[in-house]
């Protein structure tokens, strides 16, 4: 016998629940509830939702590297706070490889994708491109161009993504490290994702 279910709870009990299956039998009334609400819930919800995501790699293995990703998000997020960089570059050094593992082929863009609308072009532009920058880093691994970002030698944030892959993320492998804990960053998180988002046009 199938197991009986209701629908999931509200984050706020007074909010209305659409008790329909198909969007396509929401009312014009149905979206505009919806959307309100959904305004809101974004607004309490994106920060801790995505520092969850993070959160639940604490204790996940390594496939050969001495730190998990968790421990390397912090280690890059500590670095760049102890050497004074703004509240948004830290953030971004925290969260730069948190799709890493889910889509380690371009982890970058999934940053960008998930930070964009709450940084600058700068950061944007290095979160896509991070990966491709990393390689100078690696002469030694099979098939690597060392020199692939030279594509983008003379672009006005080329210095910020060699610096950050340098500092912040090639660097930010040691197990000895004292990094500080995820919740001392979580004002920070919460503070980016308050921002006003802005659209981006896509990587080119």
């Amino acid at each position: 016998m199938a197991q009986a279910f209701k629908h999931t709870p509200l984050l706020h009990p007074e909010w209305q629940t659409i008790e329909k299956i198909s969007l396509e039998d929401f009312s014009s009334a149905d979206w505009t509830t919806l959307n309100t609400q959904r305004a809101v819930y974004y607004q309490q919800e994106q920060a801790r939702q995505v520092l969850r995501m993070l959160a639940v790699s604490e204790h996940d293995t390594s496939f050969g590297y001495m730190v998990n990703n968790y421990r390397h998000s912090l280690q890059s997020a500590t670095m760049a706070l102890r050497d004074g960089l703004a509240e948004e570059d830290v953030v971004v050094c925290l969260l730069h490889d948190i799709g890493f593992i889910a889509c380690p082929s371009t982890h970058g863009e999934f940053a960008a994708e998930l930070l964009g609308s709450y940084v600058s072009d700068r950061n944007y532009w290095m979160l896509q491109r991070h990966g491709t920058f990393q390689n100078i880093h690696s002469p030694h691994l099979p098939g690597v161009d060392v020199n692939e970002r030279e594509r983008w030698r003379g672009h006005p944030h080329f210095d910020w993504a060699a610096t950050f892959v340098d500092k912040y993320d090639q660097a930010a492998c040691d197990p000895h490290y004292d990094c500080a804990p995820l919740a001392f960053f979580e004002p920070m998180v919460q503070r980016l994702f308050a921002r006003k988002p802005v659209k981006r046009p896509h990587k080119d």
